[in-house]
């Protein structure tokens, strides 16, 4: 936490304040104390390369690319970190380890635990540790543990931990948070479940985690022993394929086959107006629908008319040789209707598999409460597992329930 004498004097508080305004209009700011360490700390002392007022908007600051020219590292969009931080409800005298470092993010979680308590981040990329043991220090916040390490494997030399915050993208939860995880503690993690990638407050109850809120997340993908990759499916070239994660198989010479068949179409009723979010319809799909998967394509085969794909991935569905995608039409100047295409031998009967459970996110979970993700450690029994859903990883197995 920084003091009176050692913060840094910037003539961009004017900037900080629009920004923190901006925050609380998208309830990602929900406290004054989250508002508070967003206006303590400097951003545009951990993003030197870019201008000010990009630094204080509400978007990501690529730090470095791989040689493919893919993001590898950034400064997290402020929203997102903003709304994590308010998942992890931090208190003063917490210990806390961020795993993805940068060092911004470790500077307001510094303000949030205050003197009393203990900070530590760490990354495996040298890169980056270097230049959060750079900013940290230059911004008044010393204090702050920078490990260069495998967040995989935790920092167990600073353990046990009140909070765990995991800044890159995730797709389990390794066995070293479990044990470096304090009693009663929280880790915020975006976690990859069926192709979705979701900012995941779990708290720890008794033997297991349960989740206490889920956001809409993207973050870069971890590297080191937590790497994961998914599946890809290439339906037509490399511009059309289906996107396949948590183990699942396809059979990609049939599916690209079926492209080839002609379309089925069903539409459900249920609409959606402009700018109206409907993560909710993505992630009731991805846990109530065997084979979910996301159906991505370049803007030359939706102008061809070959898939009629979101830009970020449509909700799919594959079975066999056959497969099925959620669409949009636009009824009128501020409505547009849900509805699925389906290619292959059984497109109208996988299309309405889809339909129905459309229509019962909107009869019974639009709009209500959020699912219950929990995780439990692997080896668990089968008949001490909740939920309609078990998706097993290395070192987890979650289960995932809707409220009636």
């Amino acid at each position: 936490m920084t003091t009176e004498s050692d913060k840094i004097v910037t003539p961009f508080g004017s900037l900080s304040a629009a920004l923190i305004d901006q925050l609380r209009d998208l309830n990602a700011i929900r406290t004054d104390r989250v508002a508070d360490a967003f206006r303590a700390v400097p951003r545009h002392v951990f993003a030197p390369e870019a201008p000010v007022e990009e630094v204080y908007s509400n978007q990501p600051i690529v730090t470095k690319r791989d040689e493919r020219g893919l993001a590898i590292s950034t400064v997290s969009a402020p929203r997102i970190q903003a709304f994590m931080l308010e998942q992890a409800d931090i208190q003063p005298g917490m210990r806390v380890l961020e795993i993805g470092s940068g060092g911004v993010n470790a500077a307001y979680i510094a303000e949030l635990v205050g003197e009393a308590g203990e900070v530590t981040t760490m990354d495996i990329d040298p890169f980056v540790i270097d230049r959060a043991k750079r900013f940290l220090p230059e911004a008044g916040y010393g204090r702050v543990n920078v490990v260069l390490a495998d967040g995989e494997f935790g920092a167990p030399k600073h353990a046990p931990f009140d909070r765990i915050v995991v800044t890159v993208g995730a797709w389990d939860i390794p066995a070293a948070w479990w044990e470096q995880l304090a009693p009663g503690g929280r880790i915020v993690v975006p976690i990859r479940i069926r192709s979705l990638n979701r900012s995941v407050a779990f708290q720890l109850d008794g033997g297991h985690l349960v989740s206490r809120s889920i956001e809409r997340a993207g973050f870069v993908a971890m590297q080191g022993a937590g790497a994961f990759g998914e599946e890809v499916v290439y339906l037509h070239d490399d511009t059309v394929a289906l996107r396949v994660d948590d183990g699942q198989q396809a059979n990609g010479a049939l599916l690209a086959a079926a492209l080839k068949q002609p379309r089925v179409e069903a539409w459900t009723g249920v609409t959606v107006r402009d700018q109206e979010p409907f993560d909710d319809l993505d992630m009731f799909l991805a846990t109530t629908l065997p084979g979910f998967c996301l159906l991505t394509a370049h803007d030359s085969a939706v102008a061809e008319g070959i898939v009629q794909a979101r830009p970020w991935g449509s909700s799919a569905v594959f079975c066999d040789g056959t497969f099925a995608y959620v669409v949009l039409r636009q009824l009128g100047p501020d409505r547009h209707e849900f509805g699925v295409y389906g290619h292959g031998a059984d497109a109208e009967g996988l299309a309405a598999r889809v339909v129905d459970q459309i229509n019962a996110w909107n009869s019974r979970h639009r709009n209500g409460a959020a699912p219950v993700i929990s995780a439990y450690p692997v080896g668990t029994p089968d008949d001490q597992l909740p939920g309609s859903l078990v998706i097993d990883k290395k070192h987890t197995r979650f289960t995932v329930s809707w409220p009636c």
